[in-house]
């Protein structure tokens, strides 16, 4: 990779650099950031409000630079019983053992290695994955969403990032209701059971501890916006400051890469 690189610098032939542009698509690794915090916390808007300060929204998935993944698709898929107690809203989908950690990591080893991967779709309605899968192309930046996702060790030090979006517990809680009414069908004495039963207690308990992982903590969420553009200069700084991005620049009107140094969160080892 230093190899192409330098060729890249050098300032080879323009065949040769499409060529190498693409071998690099194979191969760069891309600066992973997770996202976490409790339900309805503002990860997803903290995520999209990203994406969109980046300016990446209104352009086409093959070209995108910064993509963005959910770990609420990575909900592992329920036995008949499971499904059955789902149903009546007595299954704890906010435990650590709900998710296919296996798949998320696989899954993540296969965005570093620079891999197309296909990512599963989960039907909150009827608690099981759908057969279509939805494709994420490889990209310079990728933002992982989800309540645990700094909970396993081995997931949490893939990251070279780790944001924790804190959020009010009421706030949140409210959120929750309207979403699960309009969005999952569900009836408001089902939501708080279940908030009551599994989803407050397992955020005490396995979500809240991660925040001590967190690099920064964005407090209430998608409305900071002094924290958002912070991350996005950060991020501005990775996409415009490697020699392997794509050379299609879109950023600030840049055309080419520039030179600068890596910043020091980017080539941290972990």
């Amino acid at each position: 990779m230093h190899s192409a690189s330098n060729s890249i610098m050098a300032g080879d032939s323009e065949a040769k650099l499409e060529n190498q542009d693409e071998n690099e698509n194979a191969t760069r690794q891309p600066f992973l950031i997770g996202v976490a915090g409790g339900t309805a916390s503002g990860k997803s808007s903290v995520c999209g409000k990203i994406m969109e300060l980046l300016g990446q929204n209104k352009i086409d998935h093959h070209q995108r630079q910064v993509a963005i993944l959910s770990q609420d698709s990575f909900y592992k898929v329920l036995t008949p019983e499971q499904k059955a107690r789902a149903l009546k809203g007595q299954f704890n989908f906010d435990h650590p053992d709900a998710f296919d950690n296996e798949l998320i990591v696989k899954t993540l080893w296969d965005i570093m290695e620079g891999r197309t991967v296909q990512i599963p779709v989960y039907d909150f309605v009827t608690h099981s994955r759908k057969e279509e899968t939805v494709t994420v192309y490889p990209a310079d930046v990728v933002l992982f969403e989800g309540i645990l996702m700094f909970y396993s060790q081995e997931i949490r030090d893939l990251f070279q990032m780790k944001l924790f979006v804190d959020t009010d517990a009421d706030t949140r809680l409210s959120r929750r209701v309207l979403r699960d009414i309009s969005e999952r069908g569900r009836d408001l004495e089902q939501i708080l059971s279940q908030y009551i039963t599994f989803v407050k207690p397992a955020f005490e308990e396995f979500c809240l501890p991660t925040k001590k992982y967190a690099d920064v903590i964005i407090p209430r969420g998608a409305d900071n916006l002094v924290a958002i553009n912070l991350i996005v200069q950060h991020i501005q700084d990775i996409l415009t400051g490697g020699v392997t991005k794509r050379l299609n620049g879109f950023l600030n009107g840049h055309s080419t890469p520039q030179k600068r140094q890596p910043s020091d969160s980017s080539s941290r080892p972990h």
